[in-house]
C-alpha cells in the first residue's frame, strides 16, 4: 500500500493553488445537492479512471444525493474527490467531518482527506482508514491552520484500493464554528501580488542567439537570482520578480557591449530603492559546511559602479522573512513561496522558459545543501542551458530540457513528478507485463506486473533482455542517462529499467537471452488501467515474524510504532534480528525501535541548513542521538538489509540502526538521497523536489550520492532470481548463525 498512498499524496498536491474550483455563493456544496449537468458543482475527481465516481439518489444519509467512489475492476488503485475552498479563514484548527458507508473495501482503505496549500497541512486518514463493509458512520479529521500562509483549502473523500464507498453530509468547521457562518479572512497583500502585467505572456521572442547574447543572459541570471534573495525590498514583497525579469530582459539581450549591459543592470537595480547595510551579515560560524558562491561579483569584469552596488547589496540589512523563501520550522529545509506554477502554459513562451531556468538554477545556487557535490561549475551549467530552453520547439523539448537540468544536480529526490503528461508520452504510456531490474549489469526479468499477462508473454523470471526494438540495452542506457536524474549509477539503472519496456505502441519487440540462447520475442503492452505497475510495493504481508529458530524479522515498510510493545515481547530473547530496509517506511519507528535496541543514547547523524540572512550559506547543527540508557537493550545480532530501494527516510533509519553495538549492514549501494525534501513548481506546471537539508554522519562524512555503504556487499544473482531465492536474507541468517 505504500506506493498507492505515496502516489495519492503526490497527485493530490498537483491540483493545488491553480485549481479553478470555486465555492457556490455563501453555501458551500459539501452535501452534493447543487447539481450542474448531472455533476455536483465545485467537485473535481482525481486518480485512476478505472475507478468510477457518480451520484446516488437511493443510498443517502441526508438530502437527495450521496457521492459514490467505486473500483469495479479490482486493481488496487485510488480515486479522490476534492472540493476547493478558495477563500481564506482565520482560525487555529479546521475540522472536516462527514458520513461514510463502505462495501468490501480491501487492499487499502476509504476515508476523508484535507489539504491546506501551499504545504501547510495534509491529512488523508492513512492510519485510521475504513476497511471492509460498514454502515453510515460519522468520521472527522482535524488539521492546524496557518491563515497567513494559506492560499486554498481542499477537502474531500478518497478510496485507495478495491471496493465501494458512499460519502454524504460533509461539514467543515473552524475552531468549532461552521465555515458557512464565517467571513473570509483577508491576508496582507503585497505589491508583488498585484503586478499582473504579464499574466498573458512575457511578450518576449527569441530566435537565434549569438555568443554575446547568451553571455548577457547568463549575467542577468546571476544578478536576477542574487537580487531575489539578497535585496531587502524584494524580500519584503515589493516586486513581482518574475515580471521584473521580463521588463529588463530585452535590453540585456540587445546590449552590444558589456558597458552597455552593466549600465542597464545598474539603472534597474537603483530603481529598486535604497537600503541599509548590516555588518552582522559577516559569517563567523566555525560550523560552516560551505559559503555562498558570490565570487562572480568580483570576477565577472563588471563596471566599478555595478560591482560596488552588488557588494553593498551583499552586505544589506535584510529582514528575517523573505517573500520568496522561508525555512520550515523545526526542520530547516527551504520553503519556496509565492512561485507561480503558470500551469496553463503547457509550452511557455521564451521569456517564461528563461524564467524556468533562472528559477531552478538559483534555487540550487542558494538553497541546495549538496551544491558542493555537483562536481562541475554550476555557473557553466547556467550558460549551457540558455540555448536549450530558448530553442525548445514544443512542450516535450522544453520539459526534457528541464529534466536534463534537474539531472545535473545528481539528487535521487530530484525529478519531474506527478506523472507529467509530456514525459509519459515521451517514455511511453504502455508497459509490457515484465518487471525489469539490472542484475549483474544485465537487464533481467525479476517479476511481472500481472501474472496472467506475464504467463502469456512467454518470458520467464531470470530471462535477460539484451535489445528493445532492435536497439542494444547498452545503447539505451547511454542515451537515457541525461534524462534520468539520480544520485548514483545504481539509481540511474533502476530508473532506466522501469522505463525499458515502455512504448506508445501496443507491441514491443525485445531480444532475450535464456538458457544460453539468444532469441527475439514480441510482447503485448498494456496501459496503467490494465496493469498495476506498483504491484510489488503492495504485496500483503505482516511486518514481523520468526523466520528461523531464534531469528526475528522486521519489514520496515509495514512496521508501525504502535506495534512495537507487542513485537518486543516476541523479539527480546532471540539471538538475531533482521531489519529489512529494502523498502520505504510507512511510519517513522526509528526512535521508538532504537529505544529497545540500544544500551545508551548514541549520536548517529548531524545536519546542515541554509540561511535566509546569508543565502548560499550552509552550517552544521547536531549531532542527533538515538536510543536511551537501557540495561535491558537487545543483545542479539542485528543485520540490516539495504539496496537501491533504500531511499531517504529508509537511509536515515539505516544510519540509526547501524550504531547498535552488534549491527551489520549488508546489501548494496542505497539511493544516496537522505533528508527532508522541498517542493516547488516551474512554469508550465512542472512539479519537482530537491533534498532540502544536508544529512551527514556525526564526523561529517557524506551520505548524499554515496548512500549507506554496507559492511558486507552482496547483490542478487541471475541464478538466484531464477530459483526464487532472497540471497540477502540467506546471508543475514548465516551471519546470525555464525556461519
Amino acid at each position: 500500500m505504500n506506493k498507492i498512498i505515496l502516489a495519492l499524496l503526490i497527485l493530490l498536491r498537483s491540483f493545488s493553488i491553480n485549481c479553478q474550483t470555486k465555492s457556490t455563493g455563501n453555501k458551500l456544496n459539501f452535501d452534493f445537492e447543487i447539481i450542474e449537468n448531472e455533476h455536483p458543482t465545485g467537485w473535481e475527481k482525481y486518480g485512476s479512471s478505472i475507478v468510477i465516481f457518480y451520484l446516488d439518489s437511493v443510498t443517502v444519509r441526508n438530502g437527495k444525493y450521496s457521492a459514490v467512489i467505486e473500483n469495479k475492476k479490482g486493481t488496487p488503485v485510488f480515486r479522490a474527490l476534492g472540493y476547493s475552498i478558495r477563500e481564506n479563514y482565520d482560525g487555529k484548527k479546521i475540522t472536516l467531518s462527514g458520513y461514510i458507508k463502505t462495501e468490501n473495501v480491501t487492499d487499502g482503505y476509504a476515508g476523508l482527506w484535507m489539504r491546506i496549500d501551499p504545504f501547510v497541512a495534509f491529512n488523508n486518514m492513512e492510519k485510521t482508514g475504513i476497511r471492509g463493509t460498514t454502515g453510515w458512520t460519522k468520521y472527522e479529521i482535524t488539521s492546524k491552520m496557518n491563515p497567513a500562509k494559506t492560499e486554498q483549502i481542499i477537502v474531500g473523500g478518497l478510496l485507495a484500493g478495491r471496493g465501494k464507498m458512499w460519502i454524504d453530509e460533509l461539514k467543515v468547521t473552524i475552531d468549532g464554528k461552521d465555515i458557512n457562518e464565517l467571513k473570509p479572512f483577508e491576508k496582507k497583500s503585497f505589491p508583488a501580488g498585484k503586478d499582473r502585467e504579464f499574466d498573458g505572456g512575457s511578450q518576449i521572442k527569441l530566435e537565434a542567439l549569438n555568443n554575446n547574447q547568451i553571455k548577457n543572459i547568463k549575467t542577468l541570471g546571476l544578478v536576477w537570482g542574487f537580487l531575489k534573495y539578497y535585496h531587502p525590498d524584494i524580500a519584503n514583497g515589493e516586486f513581482n520578480w518574475d515580471y521584473e525579469l521580463f521588463r529588463v530582459l530585452p535590453d540585456i539581450v540587445n546590449a552590444k557591449k558589456n558597458v552597455e549591459r552593466d549600465t542597464v543592470l545598474l539603472k534597474w537595480i537603483i530603481k529598486l530603492g535604497a537600503f541599509g547595510s548590516n555588518s552582522n551579515n559577516k559569517i563567523i560560524s566555525s560550523e560552516v559546511k560551505f559559503q555562498p558562491d558570490l565570487d562572480w561579483i568580483i570576477n565577472s569584469d563588471f563596471s566599478t559602479a555595478l560591482t560596488s552596488l552588488l557588494l553593498k547589496i551583499r552586505n544589506a540589512n535584510r529582514p528575517n522573512r523573505n517573500y520568496y523563501i522561508g525555512l520550515e520550522p523545526g526542520v530547516g529545509n527551504p520553503e519556496f513561496k509565492n512561485e507561480n506554477a503558470y500551469s496553463s502554459m503547457k509550452y511557455p513562451d521564451a521569456g517564461f522558459r528563461i524564467l524556468s531556468l533562472f528559477r531552478y538554477w538559483n534555487f540550487i545556487q542558494y538553497f541546495f545543501p549538496y551544491k558542493n557535490l555537483i562536481e562541475e561549475d554550476w555557473k557553466n551549467v547556467l550558460e549551457e542551458f540558455i540555448p536549450k530552453v530558448v530553442y525548445a520547439k514544443h512542450e516535450t523539448e522544453y520539459t526534457l530540457a528541464i529534466l536534463e537540468l534537474i539531472g545535473r544536480v545528481h539528487d535521487t529526490h530530484a525529478n519531474i513528478w506527478n506523472r507529467n503528461q509530456s514525459l509519459n508520452k515521451y517514455f511511453g504510456e504502455n508497459y509490457a507485463a515484465a518487471e525489469i531490474s539490472f542484475v549483474e549489469n544485465k537487464a533481467v526479468v525479476t517479476g511481472f506486473y500481472d501474472d496472467k499477462f506475464g504467463k502469456e508473454s512467454g518470458l520467464k523470471t531470470g530471462d535477460v533482455i539484451n535489445k528493445v526494438n532492435d536497439k542494444p540495452v547498452e545503447e539505451i542506457i547511454k542515451e537515457g542517462l541525461k534524462y534520468t536524474p539520480a544520485s548514483n549509477y545504481s539509481i540511474h539503472l533502476k530508473r532506466i529499467a522501469a522505463n525499458l519496456l515502455r512504448t506508445n505502441d501496443s507491441l514491443i519487440k525485445v531480444g532475450i537471452s535464456a538458457s544460453g540462447r539468444d532469441s527475439s520475442i514480441t510482447l503485448k503492452t498494456y496501459s496503467t488501467e490494465e496493469i498495476n505497475i506498483y504491484c510489488k510495493y503492495q504485496v500483503k504481508d505482516t511486518c514481523f515474524g520468526i523466520i528461523e529458530k531464534d531469528i526475528a524479522y522486521i519489514h520496515n515498510g509495514y512496521l508501525k510504532r504502535e506495534y512495537l510493545p507487542d513485537i518486543w515481547e516476541n523479539l527480546k530473547n532471540t539471538k538475531g534480528l533482521i531489519l529489512d530496509l529494502r523498502n520505504y517506511p510507512s511510519d517513522f519507528p526509528l526512535y521508538a525501535l532504537s529505544d529497545y535496541l540500544m544500551p545508551k543514547s548514541v549520536p548517529f547523524v548531524k545536519f546542515t541548513n541554509g540561511s535566509i540572512k546569508n543565502p548560499g550559506l550552509f552550517t552544521y547543527y547536531g549531532p542527533i542521538k538515538v536510543g536511551r540508557k537501557n540495561k535491558n537493550y537487545y543483545k542479539g545480532k542485528v543485520v540490516v538489509l539495504i539496496n537501491e530501494d533504500t531511499q531517504s527516510s529508509a537511509e536515515f533509519h539505516a544510519m540509526a540502526y547501524r550504531v547498535h553495538p552488534n549491527a551489520t549492514i549488508i546489501g548494496s549501494t542505497t539511493a544516496g538521497a537522505d533528508g527532508n525534501v522541498s517542493e516547488f513548481y516551474l512554469p508550465g506546471g512542472i512539479y519537482t523536489i530537491i533534498s532540502g537539508i544536508g544529512v551527514y554522519y556525526p564526523d561529517g562524512k557524506e551520505t548524499q550520492r554515496i548512500g549507506i555503504i554496507p559492511d558486507i556487499e552482496i547483490k542478487p544473482t541471475i541464478e538466484g532470481i531464477k530459483n526464487g531465492r532472497d540471497e540477502l536474507l540467506e546471508k543475514a541468517i548465516e551471519i546470525i548463525n555464525g556461519l
